[in-house]
């Protein structure tokens, strides 16, 4: 068979923390995301041959770009006896609270692992799905990386991925206002020690929306899905956030907080209709603090990253 030369992907954007979980608990979502073509090169190593889409001031060396890095580690591991060069389309806004800067690794990784005459399997790319999170965020977290990479509802631990099974009829609507927070920002509002009792009742309320998937018991994860940990601590850098979640609360959310780092916010709903009608009413609620907003409403359980036939869809 003729090697592949050239192969494009599709990553989806994320919700990374999923309120219970932080760097560890994320899902995917059915709406924007990022597209890398691999090509395959002569010569060793990575190219970022090409930047479009709504973000292009991002680093050309590949060594600071997450899709250049992680396709980097993916090449020392294998050793395929070519190098690649990357054209990265961003359909995600760098500091959205969307998982951008991993979309951006995911798909280049799932174009480049096609060029491959035996693919690894999606859990083999992780690794590098992590190192190439790390050049934008500083750390090796993979609650968007792994959901990326999955699909659906993904515990990312550090050596592994854990697909989680999804409620029936679980919806999420994940609201973006037009605002930045740089995640290294968000970070930084974490560094102070949390009190013994404050870990242990956000742990108690992982436990409650993991039991809650398992057993297909949207109670639970409504009594659980509340994040004490890292919420009240990063709201304050969320323009109208508290009226955003009363809104979502407000018009039957099981729980709603801050996607990844912000300054997006979502929620789960039992059920599509409720969840596209409390995005309205989040986004109104963003308009009312003088920022525009857009709402897509998702399966938890949606689809990860895929190989594209056609780049321009």
């Amino acid at each position: 068979m003729k090697p592949l030369m050239q192969a494009t992907a599709f990553s989806p954007a994320s919700v990374g923390n999923a309120a219970v979980g932080f760097d560890l608990l994320g899902h995917a979502i059915d709406g924007p995301g990022d597209v890398v073509t691999a090509t395959r090169r002569d010569r060793p190593g990575v190219v970022i041959e090409s930047i479009t889409g709504c973000v292009t001031d991002l680093p050309t060396e590949p060594a600071e770009n997450t899709a250049g890095q992680a396709v980097l580690k993916f090449l020392e591991a294998t050793r395929p006896g070519f190098g690649i060069g990357l054209a990265i389309r961003k359909g995600i806004a760098l500091g959205s609270g969307l998982g951008g800067s991993a979309a951006s690794a995911t798909a280049g990784l799932v174009a480049a692992n096609a060029l491959l005459p035996d693919p690894l399997g999606r859990h083999g790319l992780y690794p590098f799905g992590l190192a190439g999170e790390a050049v934008a965020s500083g750390s090796a977290h993979g609650d968007n990386v792994g959901p990326q990479l999955l699909g659906g509802l993904v515990l990312a631990m550090p050596d592994r991925l854990v697909s989680l099974p999804v409620p029936d009829n679980l919806f999420a609507v994940v609201v973006h206002p037009d605002f930045a927070i740089e995640t290294r920002q968000a970070r930084k509002s974490l560094e102070a020690p949390f009190p013994l009792e404050t870990i242990v009742a956000q742990q108690t309320r992982l436990a409650l929306v993991l039991c809650g998937c398992f057993r297909n018991d949207l109670e639970l994860i409504g009594a659980g899905l509340e994040d004490v940990l890292v919420e009240p601590r990063r709201s304050t850098l969320v323009p109208g956030f508290a009226d955003v979640k009363r809104s979502a609360l407000a018009h039957g959310a099981l729980g709603a907080s801050i996607s990844g780092a912000g300054p997006s916010i979502f929620g789960w709903f039992n059920g599509q209709d409720r969840a596209r009608e409390a995005g309205d009413h989040m986004v109104a609620a963003f308009e009312d603090h003088g920022l525009e907003a857009r709402a897509w409403v998702t399966p938890v359980d949606a689809p990860g990253a895929r190989l594209l036939e056609n780049p321009r869809h």
